[in-house]
């Protein structure tokens, strides 16, 4: 493995470690080992000269400003003359080799080296002035801090947000209205932040392509060579490829066959000539230099009829329209369903059943309707939600019009209760994702959690749906089945009552000896004496039940549910009133959550850090120097392994 690889992945493990440590309560790797890494990659940071930008070794602090500053640059920078025509590209060449790379789809961003130290980023901007966005750049998961060449180094890249990210990202935007339309607007938005706390959060990457200066380095008149050298200096360089006029055409195609499964957005290719004097020679023109040209991906469009139009509704109440149209063949998968995204887009399309339009995936991804042949303009709007039956209202937000679901109550605005309801510690029903619930809910299948138990009377309409079939909906059945033998813990915490955890479930489960009914008619002052309960919880369980629709629907989906009393390992709660704190991996229990539940099962509690309240720290490796065993010796408490544990607490042999 070379430097720059080991360098990488040295970053990776131990910032990897450090979050397990200080975030997970957990230890992936000793004191030793971690100290070890850690002296390993900070020689090779000095051996290289590269840091990057999430180092163990180095962090960078966040700044905020009131505004970016502006900065011109040296000299313009020009936009690219563009072609879709893959012979022209040929001919363009007139002989010459070039460099065939992907043309990003972000922000593009000047970076200034002095004395091997980032000293300042600036975007293009208009081409003649750009924005200083220096501390933003460092939050760039990818860029070196530091490099090894010590002279001035100016180079241009493009600042992107991957498609995986970006899909992350926007969910966690609770306003659908607010999301981003792209990854573009998303990096271009992150970049641009006032507070580099925020642009950190974005992971945001960078993509160096163009060597503008480099004091005194001899690259023998060859773009390659710069692009090399970038690389060496720890930057991470737009994949291309070395063409001739007779390999262009396969190389297009190379690019071509892997655009659906880059996670970089690209709207095509960039060529640019290898030779640097010939190159230099051509000079420009007014708007384009000459020693570089665009290829843009040439659309495949299909025609196809619309059959339909399906009403997605989402947690903030936007109801998005999705396009149904007769399956045709796009850049080689079948395609069948596009977003519209507003009501004003359908009305500008002039959209209506059975019209005759043309789709195209944007970017070689993304399906869009690109024309109406027909124009019948004849489709409905509802006048209901499609999830709750509530009524519904068209907003105009600066001009853009949307359907939104006025229902408060509406389901659909709910969907992570549901998540919260089918997840690990509640109901743990697999196959059942965010994405799955927000698809059924939005069809009208799930009103409530019993409909989940209900969902065999949908199976020919769901088996048709996208990603299901058979095989994954008899799958998601039995799932559904195994999820019907449960504790009223787990059920108590799969209500998703406010401040009420798994933990607090289980202790209420204690309390009233696993008796649902006593727990929902018991008043704030029995609650609020309960240890480890208080006012608080208490308030939000008695406000929770004196809610009759939530009554009904628990009543409701307990006629589907087989509730067991949990099996208590000694029978008698005789951990009552001891706490304890685990850490490092386990032999005798599959997982921490495993002991946790056989501790409160016996009255006990499992705390997340030592204080002077524990009564043991668990820990197989006794003789450790981590954090938590330190803090017990300092503070008296006895570490135990874990088969101390089981013999002298749990009484077991």
């Amino acid at each position: 493995m070379d430097k720059n690889a080991r360098l990488r992945e040295l970053t990776e493990t131990l910032n990897r470690a450090s979050k397990a440590y200080y975030a997970e309560d957990a230890e992936i790797m000793s004191n030793y080992e971690y100290d070890r890494l850690y002296d390993e990659l900070a020689e090779l940071e000095s051996s290289t000269g590269i840091v990057l930008e999430d180092s163990p070794t180095r962090r960078v602090g966040y700044e905020a400003v009131d505004e970016l500053p502006k900065e011109r640059h040296a000299s313009p920078m020009l936009s690219l003359d563009k072609t879709k025509d893959r012979e022209a590209l040929k001919s363009w060449l007139n002989g010459q080799d070039a460099l065939l790379s992907w043309k990003l789809d972000g922000l593009t961003i000047v970076l200034t080296y002095d004395n091997g130290e980032l000293s300042k980023a600036v975007t293009r901007g208009n081409g003649e002035v750009g924005e200083v966005i220096t501390p933003n750049a460092k939050t760039f998961v990818n860029i070196p801090l530091s490099i090894p060449f010590k002279g001035i180094l100016i180079l241009r890249g493009e600042a992107v947000i991957g498609y995986k990210d970006f899909e992350q990202i926007n969910e966690s935007i609770a306003d659908a209205g607010s999301r981003y339309k792209n990854p573009r607007n998303l990096c271009s938005g992150s970049v641009r932040q006032l507070n580099s706390a925020v642009t950190a959060k974005r992971h945001v990457r960078f993509f160096a392509f163009t060597l503008v200066s480099a004091d005194g380095v001899d690259f023998g008149g060859r773009r390659h060579k710069q692009l090399e050298f970038l690389a060496e200096q720890g930057f991470d360089v737009v994949e291309y490829h070395h063409v001739t006029p007779d390999t262009i055409i396969d190389t297009i195609e190379r690019f071509a066959q892997s655009v659906g499964s880059y996670d970089i957005p690209s709207d095509g290719l960039v060529l640019t000539l290898d030779d640097l004097e010939y190159a230099s020679g051509l000079g420009m023109t007014s708007k384009f230099p000459r020693d570089s040209i665009a290829f843009k991906w040439a659309d495949e469009t299909q025609e196809t009829t619309l059959l339909e139009m399906e009403w997605s509704p989402s947690r903030t109440g936007l109801i998005n329209p999705v396009a149904i149209f007769s399956p045709v063949e796009l850049e080689g998968t079948t395609v069948s369903r596009a977003s519209v995204h507003n009501i004003s887009i359908i009305e500008s399309l002039e959209l209506g059943i059975g019209d005759r339009i043309t789709v195209y995936k944007a970017n070689m991804i993304i399906p869009q309707i690109a024309d109406n042949l027909t124009r019948s303009g004849n489709l409905p709007i509802p006048d209901r939600c499609p999830a709750c039956n509530g009524p519904v209202k068209i907003a105009n937000d600066n001009g853009t019009k949307t359907l939104v679901c006025t229902d408060s109550e509406c389901s659909a605005k709910k969907i992570k209760s549901f998540c919260l309801f089918v997840g690990r510690d509640a109901m743990q029903i697999d196959g059942l994702s965010e994405a799955t619930l927000e698809k059924f809910i939005g069809r009208g299948m799930i009103h409530e959690y019993a409909d989940i138990y209900r969902l065999e009377r949908f199976r020919d309409e769901i088996c048709e749906m996208e990603g299901f079939g058979e095989r994954s909906f008899d799958n998601l059945l039995k799932s559904i089945e195994k999820s019907r033998d449960t504790e009223p813990a787990r059920l108590i915490y799969s209500l998703g009552i406010p401040n009420v955890g798994l933990a607090n479930a289980k202790v209420l489960c204690r309390f009233f000896d696993q008796d649902i009914d006593r727990i929902r008619k018991a008043d704030i002052e029995t609650l609020s004496a309960i240890d480890g309960i208080g006012e608080v919880i208490a308030g939000s369980i008695v406000s929770f039940f004196e809610n009759d629709r939530n009554n009904t629907v628990l009543d409701d989906l307990r006629e589907y549910l087989r509730i067991h009393l949990p099996e208590s390992p000694g029978g008698e709660a005789h951990l009552s009133g001891m706490t304890f704190v685990i850490t490092g991996s386990l032999e005798h229990y599959s997982n921490r959550n495993e002991l946790k539940d056989v501790i409160e099962n016996l009255g006990g509690k499992v705390a997340g850090s030592v204080s002077s309240n524990t009564t043991c720290l668990i820990n197989n490796d006794v003789a450790s120097a981590s954090s938590k065993n330190r803090k017990a010796r300092e503070l008296g408490i006895p570490v135990v392994s874990e088969g101390d544990f089981i013999r002298d607490y749990l009484k077991q042999e």
